[in-house]
Formats: structure tokens, sequence, C-alpha cells
């Protein structure tokens, strides 16, 4: 008799594909209660703040009034109220004032401003467990989280009321925390109207008062952005102060001529000079000195070119410089001209981190979340963000800034009450026509110890030494003179 040998690799083969499988399908699905968890936890607001998801937020609408927003120090600033037939309506007290820090909520025409940043919280109700049962029950409504924002309302009025009726942006941040104390845009709205002026505001191409243009107006940096080009030059030479340049009102370098501001000759500089008087000429040289390449990757640590961390929709400013860069590109965006475009907040974060020892504090807009009943929910901490800059860099930085004010361009801001300031003024080109040009300033105080950087730009306000630097020192002296 012959026995067959029973094959026993077989099922112990097939064992081991569905004991493989089975393990894949496990770690596949143990993969998802964690993206679940981790979507719950982290990401589920920005899911629903969402521009294309407003059928979610209109479902939490139904069953939640929405939250309130307060200034940092308890003042109302939007808050959910009932016109005379019961119907929900979003009040603003402040009208035009927060416009754009603030923003708006319409259930037709969307939200901006914090409005839409914390579009979820404001419809999540952390109210007491048995406040809520109660309410599910009777068919009551719960009362949305309440927003406690960085505004300060002595602050914003006094950008608001310096900028005057002008079209341009203020910006004042404290620079150790990163908070966000006033944030003014104009031209601008009354939010309370919203839906009633939709189509005006919406289709006004030639003021575009729903733009945010603190983060999403993009301008020529001018002046300004010798700032950025000092620290560069700082950069590659161990001894930047030993810079030597006779300006005769203009520069010329392969084929390329830069004029100095209404061609005036600024006659023997060294930098400090050169970055107090806003010689072009002079920055004109520089640039055409410097390692191209380097340059570049400076600017890339600025944060030009990429995302910044903005609390508010923002737009990338940017900038076109590399090691193939060829020379007019280089010495236009030395001066600030050229391709170089920056929001007024990307400039304000500069200025912060110089004032900051080189380190940029994540902007807030946001300081605590409470419950309708003020039991605290969340408390936003500072945060650094990124180092720009090293020490000695920002000090260097510092030391030319408060020239500008001394001996510069920005002497409007020099005899001032309790505090010193340091900056830079900027007069940016926008078109042919040679003699029109943005307004800028961007500046700290006070100088031994920074507390708060201030930037500003006047659109076609010409001169920013004129211009921007006086409603600047209104904000300052907001600051420090209560």
């Amino acid at each position: 008799m012959i026995f067959k040998r029973k094959n026993k690799e077989k099922p112990i083969k097939a064992n081991r594909e569905i004991m493989t499988i089975t393990c894949i399908f496990a770690a596949l699905f143990i993969a998802l209660i964690g993206y679940i968890a981790y979507f719950t936890a982290f990401k589920s607001d920005v899911f629903i703040n969402n521009t294309y998801n407003n059928k979610r937020a209109g479902l939490l609408a139904e069953k939640i009034v929405r939250g309130k927003i307060l200034s940092r120090d308890g003042n109302l600033l939007a808050v959910t109220g009932e016109d005379g037939e019961g119907n929900e309506i979003r009040n603003y007290p402040y009208g035009n004032l927060f416009a754009h820090a603030v923003g708006f909520y319409s259930k037709d025409n969307g939200t901006i401003g914090i409005e839409a940043v914390t579009n979820f919280k404001l419809l999540t109700s952390n109210d007491i467990i048995t406040e809520r049962l109660s309410n599910d029950v009777n068919g009551r409504k719960n009362g949305g989280d309440t927003i406690i924002s960085t505004l300060d309302i002595g602050m914003q009025e006094a950008a608001f009321n310096a900028l005057g009726d002008r079209k341009g942006a203020v910006i004042a941040t404290d620079v150790t925390t990163g908070e966000i104390l006033a944030l003014v845009s104009k031209p601008d709205f009354d939010p309370n109207h919203i839906d009633e002026i939709w189509d005006l505001v919406n289709e006004d191409k030639d003021n575009s008062p729903l733009l945010n243009r603190a983060c999403q107006g993009l301008y020529p940096p001018g002046s300004t952005f010798k700032i950025v080009t000092a620290l560069e030059y700082i950069k590659e030479n161990p001894d930047p102060y030993g810079y030597e340049f006779d300006c005769t009102g203009s520069f010329e370098y392969e084929d390329v001529k830069i004029n100095c501001y209404h061609g005036q000759p600024h006659g023997h500089l060294d930098l400090g000079s050169s970055f107090a008087r806003s010689c072009n000429s002079s920055f004109a040289n520089i640039s055409s000195m410097l390692d191209r390449k380097s340059f570049g990757e400076t600017c890339d640590t600025l944060l030009f070119n990429t995302d910044i961390p903005c609390p508010y929709s923002f737009k990338q400013s940017g900038i076109d410089i590399s090691g193939d860069s060829d020379a007019a590109d280089v010495i236009q965006a030395g001066i600030g001209q050229g391709k170089t475009q920056i929001t007024p907040i990307h400039m304000n974060m500069i200025t912060s981190a110089i004032a900051n020892d080189g380190i940029l504090m994540k902007p807030m807009a946001i300081l605590e979340i409470k419950n309708i009943r003020g039991g605290l929910v969340k408390h936003y901490d500072k945060k650094e963000y990124a180092r720009l800059m090293s020490i000695d860099e920002a000090h260097a930085l510092k030391d030319l800034m408060r020239g500008v004010i001394t001996n510069g361009t920005g002497s409007r801001l020099k005899d001032t009450n309790g505090y010193e300031a340091a900056g830079k003024t900027g007069s940016a080109e926008y078109s042919k026509d040679k003699t029109k040009s943005h307004a800028w300033f961007t500046g700290f105080a006070p100088l031994d110890s920074p507390k708060i950087a201030v930037t500003v730009i006047v659109e076609g306000g010409g001169s920013g030494g004129e211009t921007a630097v006086p409603i600047a020192r209104t904000v300052f002296d907001e600051y420090f003179q209560r």
C-alpha cells in the first residue's frame, strides 16, 4: 500500500497570507481612527471655516447663537441680536472702525476677518452640560463661545483717524508677543449693512473696499526694502561701517541708471547716512556688489515667496533674486522697486523681528476663548515663529533705523514725549509717472526695549517721511501716552 504524504505547506502559507491581509486592514483601520481623532481635535474648525463649506456652518447656526467678539479689554465688537421680527442679526457697535480687523458675518455673502478665522469657535458652545441639555430638550439654541481678540480700541481709533480718508493700511503689533493691537484698511465699509451694500462694495473695482490692504495688498516696498539690502550687506562684510560713497544724484551700472528721489545729490556718505537719507544711488551701488545667490537666500529667510504666519487671509510677498539674476533686477530690487512686492503685515513682521533681537513672534489675533458664562475655554500663549536674523544683525539694523529718525527722512518722529523710535521711510513708485509714489513707514519703539511695531502705507501718498511718519507717530503716541 502506498501512502501519499499530505501537503502541509499550503494551509500554512494560506494562513500567513490571511494574517498579513488582516494586519494590513487592522493597521488601515487604526490609521483611519487616528486621523478622525486628529481631524476632530485639530482640523475640524479649518474645514468648517472654509468658505466652500457654508452648509455645515449653517447647520451649526440652527442650534447655536453665534458668539460674541470682544476687544482685549472686554468691549463688545460683534454680537448677535434680533430685529423687530425676531430674526437674528449680527451687530457691530463700532461700525466701520473694525471693518477688516473683525470683519463681518453674512449668511448670503460669507465672512471675513476674525469672524472668518473663528467661525467654528463662534458656532461652538462650551456652556455647562446641564444647560445645553435643557436647551436641546426645550428646543432652545445654545449660546456660542466668546472670542477675546488682541485688538485695542484706543490703538485702532488712533490708526483709523490718522489714516483719515486716504487709501492704505496701518498695523500695530506687540513685538514681544505677536499680538495684533490695531489693523486698519481703507477704503472700508459698515459691516452692519453688508447685505444691503454688498453689490456696491463688491463691484467697486476702483476702491476695492472689501480688500484687506494690510494683509492682502501687494505693494512695491520702495526704500523700506533697504532694510533687507542693508542686512545682506552686513552679512557679507565684516566691517560694513567702512563703506563710503559719493552721491551725485544718480548711479549707473551695466546700462542701468538709478536716480535719487527728485534727483537730489547726497554728497559723501557712509552706510549709516546712506540709510538715514535713503540714498537710492548708494543702495544701487551696494546692491551691485552683493552676492546674488546669498541675497536671494536672505530674502527667503525673511519669508519672501512663501506663506507667512498671518492669522488673516493674506497674499504672499514676492521677489525674484537668485544667482542667475541680472544686474538690472538686483539693483531695482535693492531699492525696493522692480518686481518686488510686499504686504504691509509682512513688512511689520520683518520690523518686529529686528526689534525683538531677530526673533519673529507668531502674530496673534485671539487671546482667549470663553463660554457664554465667562468660563475659560482656551488661552493662546505667545509662540516664537522663527529667527530671521542674528542678534548682532538685528542690533546693527536697529542702529541704522534710529539714524533715520535722528539724522534722516524720519525726523517727524524725532522729538517724541517719553519714548525714542526707530524706523525706515519709503516712497515707492508704482506707475510710469515717476512723480507718483506710495508713502511707507515701518518702525518700532521704544529704542532700548522695543514693545510695539507700527507699519503704515498710504497709496499715492508721496513722501513716506511727510505722509506716513505722522500717522505712525499718532499710533505710537496713543500707546505710550496713556
